[in-house]
């Protein structure tokens, strides 16, 4: 199957990085190279792209797709790992940062990466293909653990009768597809809950995120994003669930926060002045027609902070 992703907010990222053509700027996740190349072509010939990805089949195919920018780079690693590459470059500072978070069109649409309770097919779900997988964590984890990690990660209220229902599955026989877990998930909650949205959905998303380490990867990507930005330069995050949004949210906000001396302080005693400013102080969501094009830009929030001087 080709990679096919269709970039999310596009134009809004372009306008929100204010991208110079001698500014050098990072792509945190290069997926098709749909933001990527967009950057690419607004770049001049001193400006340069580092784009990066965790996915082996992303890498191949953004290095092809951007094959016709000789000022661009693909390199296989996660954007936690943002100051790694960029010191192994030799680089200390850029002008902007770019992070499109969640999982691709392609990752979902390419049944065997088993991320999609649509389709049967071995219960992965790992992004760079290595270590953990989601087979892994639901046949041997605890009761409790599963339970957990299907309350923070999915937010799913039924998440004890879920956790109980897999370890009983098992016992039988170990779960080795995406079916055999969305059949456990759908037995584990009402008829109603049933009726409203398929109820996969939300366990589904906090196995990948635990698969992935995504929240943690999140926090530290972003830290040491913003600290890689130049006075002026821009960090645009898009996120597509309330867990990321909210890290990214909170993140934000502290470095755009000033005095934190007690109210009852006559004055200022700490000295703390902010780091960055909001671009947009409300997050900026695809349009109706983006939607109707590409319902999974549904969900998507586009936050933009730039770094003070």
């Amino acid at each position: 199957m080709e990679f096919n992703h269709i970039p999310v907010m596009l134009n809004e990222c372009m306008e929100g990085l204010a991208i110079r053509p001698d500014g050098i700027y990072v792509d945190g996740t290069a997926g098709g190279a749909g933001h990527s190349s967009a950057i690419a072509s607004r770049l001049g010939s001193n400006g340069r792209l580092i784009a990066l990805d965790r996915d082996p089949d992303a890498v191949k195919t953004a290095a092809e797709r951007l094959s016709v920018f000789p000022n661009t780079q693909v390199i296989h690693s996660n954007y936690s790992q943002i100051r790694e590459v960029l010191d192994s470059l030799g680089i200390d500072k850029v002008d902007g940062i770019l992070m499109d978070l969640g999982v691709s069109s392609y990752q979902l649409d390419e049944g065997s990466r088993g991320f999609s309770y649509h389709t049967d097919a071995p219960l992965d779900m790992r992004m760079s293909k290595e270590g953990t997988s989601a087979a892994d964590i639901v046949n041997t984890c605890s009761e409790q653990e599963l339970a957990r990690i299907i309350f923070e990660y999915g937010e799913e209220k039924f998440s004890r009768r879920i956790a109980s229902n897999i370890i009983k599955a098992r016992a039988e026989k170990p779960i080795e597809t995406t079916l055999e877990l969305a059949d456990i998930v759908r037995m584990s909650v009402p008829q109603k809950a049933r009726r409203d949205k398929n109820p996969c959905k939300k366990t589904f998303q906090a196995i990948r995120i635990a698969v992935n380490g995504e929240l943690d990867h999140l926090s530290k990507g972003l830290e040491d994003a913003f600290y890689s930005l130049k006075s002026g330069g821009r960090l645009a995050v898009i996120t597509f669930h309330s867990l990321e949004d909210r890290l990214v949210k909170q993140k934000f906000a502290g470095w755009c926060r000033g005095c934190i001396c007690p109210p009852d302080f006559p004055q200022c005693v700490c000295g703390r002045k902010p780091e960055g400013s909001l671009v947009n102080r409300k997050p900026i969501e695809a349009d109706d027609g983006e939607v109707e094009g590409n319902v999974r830009s549904r969900s998507a929030k586009l936050r933009i902070i730039e770094r003070s001087a």
